[in-house]
């Protein structure tokens, strides 16, 4: 009963942590996991997740397309390019390149993801044999009927389409993996309590 309690205790702790940290999106689509100190009108200043006891780290705010929060809210920032009234094509491209990326984050909600298949195979076999699918699954982009992006006309062009699908591609992974982690935390609970 002692390592029943162990194990249970342990693998919450686990579950807990797994969304514990903030993610800053960089404009060139880099994700940082960090705990966000502070944002003043400039600059951005966190600590990297994996070094809580390390240096405040300060970012230009015009370097960041967006921050999601542990608690599940997003800040998106917009980038001095966006804000720019140049008609220059390179930055027409990486305008679209960031709204692409932006629109994803916004409509893609990994819908027919086969996340849900995912924790399924892994409860209903074992963690192990649950690897298959989640990494097949995961390495397969969204297939275009489930993007739901919001302007087709906008799909045409080849940076935003581009930027679209690989944030998509980053959601699906997420969803899939995330899914994994429950399915064999539930398997486990499954047979300590059998």
């Amino acid at each position: 009963m002692k390592t029943k309690s162990t194990l249970l205790l342990i693998l919450s702790l686990t579950f807990g942590t797994v969304n514990a940290q903030d993610l800053i999106i960089n404009n060139a689509g880099d994700e940082i996991e960090a705990k966000v100190l502070e944002i003043t009108s400039s600059e951005i200043k966190y600590k990297r997740f994996d070094n809580l006891d390390g240096p405040v780290i300060t970012l230009a705010k015009s370097e960041v397309l967006l921050i999601k929060y542990e608690n599940g809210t997003k800040d998106v920032f917009q980038n001095q390019a966006e804000q720019s009234s140049s008609a220059d094509n390179e930055t027409n491209q990486e305008d679209l390149r960031m709204k692409g990326m932006r629109d994803a984050e916004r409509y893609y909600t990994g819908r027919n993801s086969g996340a849900g298949w995912t924790a399924a195979a892994t409860i209903l076999t074992t963690p192990i044999i649950g690897l298959i699918p989640a990494a097949a699954i995961s390495s397969a982009e969204p297939a275009d009927r489930n993007l739901n992006y919001p302007d087709a006309k906008l799909m045409e062009n080849y940076e935003y389409s581009q930027a679209y699908k690989e944030q998509a591609h980053k959601t699906k992974k997420k969803k899939v993996w995330t899914s994994y982690g429950i399915g064999s935390g539930v398997w486990l609970i499954l047979i300590l309590l059998l």
